[in-house]
């Protein structure tokens, strides 16, 4: 009987382990962290061009009213865009931490204790929860808006923006006074412009107790459009006041600057006579 060979098979056989290119073995490795990075480069991306956007059509809708926008339209305009701004930002920073399965069981851990991380969220971040609610109602309301003179504990200056937190007030002297929002919607703010553009403009002027208060009244009231009135009388001396209209906020400085110089040397004309 013949014998008869097996055929060489291949089965038992291991193939030779090829080893993986770089490039995919670093992917594999790096993944979550490289696609976290992307999708916060992309919100920030987006984010800017949106903002951009809408600024552009801010832009096109002041030519073609053929002026700049209202304060009531600007101011309302920039709370829009920082609100999608920072919107586009949370999402993208949510998606992006999404991609580690550590802050995806945080997260499930964090939902079932919600109550709980709330009240110790809302405690600590109380603050800045109420100056961002304070600054949406202060762009909705607009008791004061970009543009407008205001007083605010005895600080005058024009409000060169209104953020979600902070609002930023430019005093004569070029400094900024930044103002927590809740402070402002929590207090009284003298709006010297809410309306209408013109601006009050007042000086005074003290006279000595032995001048002739009465001569100094007619002298200065003789300029055109200006009101000089009384103010006070003391053992120190007699305070005038003039009084005259700026058409906006950015004329009131130099007018009122001028205005003094002008009752100076009025006066001084009187003391020469």
């Amino acid at each position: 009987m013949a014998h008869r060979t097996p055929e060489p098979s291949g089965r038992g056989h291991s193939l030779p382990c090829v080893p993986a290119p770089p490039l995919a073995s670093f992917w594999s490795a790096h993944r979550d962290v490289i696609t976290a990075i992307a999708t916060v480069v992309l919100a920030f991306a987006v984010a800017q061009l949106v903002d951009r956007a809408v600024a552009r059509r801010g832009a096109a809708v002041a030519t073609r009213v053929g002026g700049p926008l209202s304060p009531v339209a600007s101011t309302r305009l920039r709370l829009v865009r920082r609100l999608v701004y920072v919107a586009i930002l949370v999402i993208g920073l949510a998606l992006a931490l999404a991609q580690f399965a550590a802050v995806k069981r945080l997260a499930t851990g964090v939902l079932a204790s919600s109550a709980v991380l709330g009240i110790v969220v809302g405690f600590a971040a109380r603050q800045t929860f109420a100056n961002a609610v304070a600054g949406v109602l202060l762009a909705v309301t607009q008791p004061i808006r970009i543009g407008d003179l205001v007083t605010f504990e005895d600080t005058t200056g024009t409000v060169e923006d209104i953020r979600l937190t902070y609002t930023y007030i430019v005093t004569d002297t070029g400094s900024r006074f930044v103002v927590p929002n809740e402070r402002l919607a929590q207090s009284s703010v003298e709006n010297h412009t809410l309306a209408g553009d013109r601006v009050r403009v007042e000086i005074s002027v003290w006279l000595a107790p032995d001048a002739d208060a009465v001569h100094a009244l007619a002298v200065l009231g003789r300029e055109e459009g200006v009101d000089v009135e009384v103010a006070e009388i003391d053992k120190d001396g007699v305070r005038l006041t003039a009084r005259t209209w700026a058409r906006n906020a950015g004329e009131r400085a130099a007018l009122e600057a001028g205005l003094r110089a002008s009752c100076l040397e009025r006066l001084k004309a009187i003391q020469k006579d």
